[in-house]
């Protein structure tokens, strides 16, 4: 199989495969949460009482499902890339807090803090070579004229 030997040469595609992956995830997540309504984000959001934030609870749960929803289709896009992983992480870091306060074990914030990890470790990669911001911001700027 020559994609075994291939010295990490479908390295572009992977990140590809993994943002289209996680960000369709997200998406699915997100949105019934954002169109859930006044209530529903009232409820979402009374999570934020673990981490000290007891007001505007509806806002909250808006944001909660706006960072999953549009963060996701931001991931799929590789668009804002970096501060869609920002969103998508401080979200899941209050989620695996709720789990832990509410105490859950392990498979009940696992998935949470694997997300976590992820947007994390993508903060680092980027959003690779098949990415609007690969399109619209450059890595180099030229400065020779300075």
């Amino acid at each position: 199989m020559a994609i075994l030997r291939s010295r990490y040469r479908y390295q572009k595609l992977g990140i590809l495969i993994l943002r289209l992956g996680v960000g369709l995830a997200f998406i699915l997540h997100g949105w019934p949460k954002l169109a859930g309504g006044q209530e529903h984000w009232e409820q979402i959001g009374k999570v934020m009482q673990v981490v000290g934030i007891d007001f505007a609870p509806a806002f909250w749960g808006f944001m909660a499902g706006f960072s999953e929803a549009v963060g996701g289709l931001l991931l799929v896009l590789g668009l804002f890339f970096r501060p869609a992983c920002v969103l998508l992480l401080l979200t899941m870091l209050v989620a695996i807090t709720n789990h832990i306060a509410g105490g859950d074990d392990f498979n009940g914030y696992s998935h949470a803090l694997e997300a976590a990890i992820l947007f994390l470790s993508l903060l680092f990669i980027g959003p690779g070579k098949y990415s609007l911001d690969y399109l619209f911001f450059p890595k180099e700027k030229d400065r020779s004229r300075f």
